[in-house]
Order: structure tokens, then C-alpha cells, then sequence
């Protein structure tokens, strides 16, 4: 990478001397675009996320089988969207400002097999490379039923086979798990962030988990270095990987559908604004591909980080994308969120994206744990410290004056409006583990 000039940079940014003094801050892009404009620079439309999608519709007896707890959904990997009313006043009370319409949850945080946002993204990959695997050696067809997968034969053709990613955690988890299901032999390169307990699960699947003093970046690339050296290793690249970024897209049309059920109205006079915590981004931005090409310009996407790991604002922000890292401004990348935990955004996420995220705000570990302590306590909902990251969203969009006129939301708008904060991870939490986030949050 190039060397960066900071103190030119932030004279041409002034936002970024907050940034390096970790205050929060909040920034609506102003070069934001409707999809028509937008989606050329994404590289991949509605019929991309279809193919996703019958994909996932192939796996379903064979996640059934080997994963029970999908079963209720046909073998469909899901959570539920819910109303937290009670969560919406004590954040009106904190911040002193109305949130006008409606608050709701998706918990992504409860999805099954991995418990977290990564089981859309990272289970698809590995589903999408073993279905090529075993279409190409000629033991399986589409037409087929994929719960042979689950059999000695398949196990021991996969077995030939090995797969590798770096992780903070909970991709790891995913991947890992699902990997390890299907035969492969997989090798999780985890950052020093990673918490123990997503260690131990995935070593308790035989997950062999390599373990570094260094941040995320560091585990990826030694992730990537060591998959050269095998060729019949398969790494996954959550910086790069547009099969990831795919697998989290399908999710748009499945929350427009459970809208549908619940009568939920999403046009220009009804707008939807979502939150989405942010690491190096594929999970949210192919999230809110998904809900673009699902509700088009009357979904409003925006991104949330640590103070410690803005990774994705700084990219967006200076246009320099990949191009820079948090800690060429001298910011630690050192988060309680450990799934937020990256210093270097995806440069393939950020300009594909940068036109359709409205905007991108930072939070302290300090509130994001308050805010985890008070949604347990009015909701009985239980997430990790990142999960969090989205819920001041709704305070942001409600406060900001020039957004509202630049994007013409006027207040009989705002009032129809639904706020969907994204719950990422949590699920899986040992109870020794959200015991201790609980203390934390006082």
C-alpha cells in the first residue's frame, strides 16, 4: 500500500482528527445514488442472488438432516424479525430525541448452526464450493437429494480436500462448522480478538484453529499464504469473496417476505432504514445489496463500527477504500467487538457499495455494552457486545436535519417509518460468557 500523508489527509478530511480522537461520529454520504445508478458498480444483479438463492433451496434436506434446528424452515437458515417497543423508549429516554415510527430486531444473532450473521455468508461458500466439487467428479446432480451429502461416501470424497479462512470469530465458526460436517479438513487462522469460547466450540468439531498475536489482517493473510502451499486447499477470502457476499444478499428478499406477513408497508411514503454493525463489510454490504434489490430506493442501509475500528467510514470517507487502514491514523483497532475488530476494509464491498449506504456512524465499547445490558433488561434479548452496534442507528437518522431535507423525509414519512436494527452474533454465547458482558454493561 501507498504511504499515507495524514496530516495532508485530514486537512482535505476533517472528520478523520475525530476519528483518531475515538470520538463517535456520525456522516451521511452525500454522493449516495439510487439503485438504477448505483447497481452497475456492484457487478452482479437480481439474477446472481436467485442463483443464490436455489442454491440454498438444493442444501435444504441435507441442513434438515445434519442440523436438525432447521428443520422447522424446510432446512432454510433464518431468524425472525420482532418488534422491541420497550428497547425504542429507553433509547428515546438516553438520547432525548423521539425515534418516529417503528423499532424492530432481526435476529441474525439467533440464526441456526453458527449462531450469527457469518452462517448466511460463510455456510453458503463452503455449500456453493462442495456442490461444484461434487457435481465436477460426477457424484452428484441438481436434481438429486442433497442429504447423500451426509453419507461415508461423500464424507470420504471430501475428505481429499481441505478449506481455509481468517477470522475474528464467528466466520470462523460457520465455516468451521459446516466444513467440518461435509468431510473437508478445514484450519480457522484466528486474530488475537477471537474469543476462547469460539476457539474451544471449533475444536470440538475437529476444526483445527491456528491462533495469532496480530488483528485480522494478519490472520487472513497468513489464511491465504498457507492455502497456497496446497492445491487442493480452498481459501475464503471474506475481503474479496463476492460467493460470501451473495450468500448474505439472499436475505433481502426473505425480510421483504416476512414484512409481507406481517403487513409491514415499504414504499416512498412508508421508508425502511436498517443498521448494520460493520467489520470488514462483506457480511452487511451484501446485506444491503439484498434489501436494495429487494425494496429498492425506499430502503436506507447504513453502516455501523467501533471507535477503535472505522475501518469502513475511513475507506468510504478519503475514497481511498482498501487503500488505507485505521492504523495509518494511529488507531488501534482494539475492540470489545471482536467481530467488528478490522483496521482494513474490503476495497470489493466499499466501491461496489459506496453509493448505496446512506451513511456510516462509530460507537465506544462503553455504549455498546450499555446498550446490551438495557436491551436484556426491557427485551430479555441477549447478544454480543457487537450485535449492538446498530441500535443507536435510529437516533442518528432521527436527528439529523440535513439528511432528512437532502433525502426529502418529511415527518409524516419518518412517522410510517421501520427501523430494523441488524443483530449480527450472540446466540451461541456461553452463559459464563454473557454473564460477564451483563457486569460490563452497568
Amino acid at each position: 500500500m501507498a504511504n499515507i500523508d495524514v496530516p495532508t489527509l485530514t486537512m482535505q478530511f476533517p472528520l478523520l482528527n475525530q476519528l483518531v480522537a475515538l470520538k463517535e461520529v456520525c456522516w451521511f454520504n452525500p454522493k449516495i445514488t439510487s439503485l438504477r445508478e448505483g447497481l452497475p458498480f456492484v457487478g452482479l444483479d437480481a439474477a446472481d442472488i436467485q442463483d443464490a438463492s436455489d442454491r440454498l433451496s438444493r442444501f435444504g434436506s441435507f441442513l434438515m438432516k445434519a442440523f436438525p434446528d432447521t428443520a422447522r424452515d424446510q432446512g432454510m437458515i433464518e431468524s425472525e424479525v420482532v418488534d422491541i417497543p420497550a428497547m425504542k423508549s429507553q433509547l428515546e429516554a438516553m438520547s432525548e430525541t423521539e425515534i418516529p415510527g417503528r423499532l424492530m430486531l432481526k435476529k441474525d444473532s439467533h440464526l441456526p448452526i453458527s449462531g450469527s450473521i457469518k452462517a448466511r455468508g460463510g455456510i453458503y461458500e463452503v455449500l456453493t464450493h462442495a456442490e461444484k466439487l461434487a457435481i465436477d467428479a460426477g457424484l452428484l446432480s441438481e436434481s438429486d437429494d442433497y442429504s447423500q451429502l451426509l453419507s461415508d461416501t461423500f464424507r470420504q470424497f471430501f475428505s481429499q480436500y481441505s478449506i481455509a479462512v481468517g477470522s475474528t470469530g464467528n466466520l470462523g465458526m460457520s465455516i468451521g462448522i459446516i466444513s467440518a460436517t461435509l468431510g473437508f479438513s478445514v484450519t480457522v487462522h484466528m486474530s488475537a480478538d477471537a474469543r476462547e469460547w469460539k476457539k474451544a466450540k471449533l475444536r470440538s468439531h475437529g476444526v483445527n484453529v491456528v491462533e495469532y498475536d496480530q488483528d485480522y489482517g494478519v490472520a487472513v493473510e497468513q489464511g491465504r499464504k498457507a492455502a497456497e502451499q496446497d492445491p487442493r486447499c480452498f481459501f475464503i477470502d471474506d475481503e474479496n469473496s463476492r460467493t460470501l457476499f451473495l450468500g448474505y444478499a439472499v436475505a433481502g428478499e426473505r425480510v421483504r417476505k416476512q414484512f409481507d406477513a406481517q403487513g409491514i408497508v415499504v414504499d416512498a411514503n412508508h421508508p425502511l432504514f436498517v443498521y448494520l454493525p460493520c467489520g470488514v463489510g462483506g457480511g452487511p454490504g451484501g446485506v444491503a445489496f439484498g434489501l436494495k434489490m429487494a425494496f429498492g430506493d425506499h430502503v436506507h442501509c447504513i453502516f455501523a463500527e467501533p471507535t477503535h475500528s472505522p475501518c469502513m467510514l475511513l475507506g468510504v470517507h478519503t475514497g481511498l477504500h482498501d487503500g488505507i487502514s485505521v492504523q495509518d491514523l494511529g488507531i488501534d483497532n482494539v475492540t470489545a467487538a471482536d467481530g467488528l475488530a478490522v483496521g482494513r476494509a474490503s476495497g470489493f464491498v466499499g466501491r461496489a457499495m459506496e453509493r448505496l449506504i446512506d451513511g456510516y456512524y462509530t460507537l465506544t465499547d462503553e455504549q455498546m455494552y450499555r446498550l446490551l445490558g438495557l436491551l436484556n433488561q426491557c427485551e430479555g434479548i441477549q447478544l454480543e457486545p457487537s450485535a449492538l452496534a446498530g441500535m443507536p442507528g435510529p437516533m442518528h437518522v432521527s436527528e439529523d436535519r440535513d439528511y432528512h431535507r437532502r433525502l426529502e423525509l418529511t415527518p409524516e414519512k419518518l412517522r410510517h417509518a421501520t427501523h430494523l436494527v441488524w443483530a449480527t452474533g450472540g446466540g451461541m454465547v456461553p452463559p459464563e460468557e454473557m454473564a460477564e458482558y451483563l457486569a460490563k454493561s452497568v
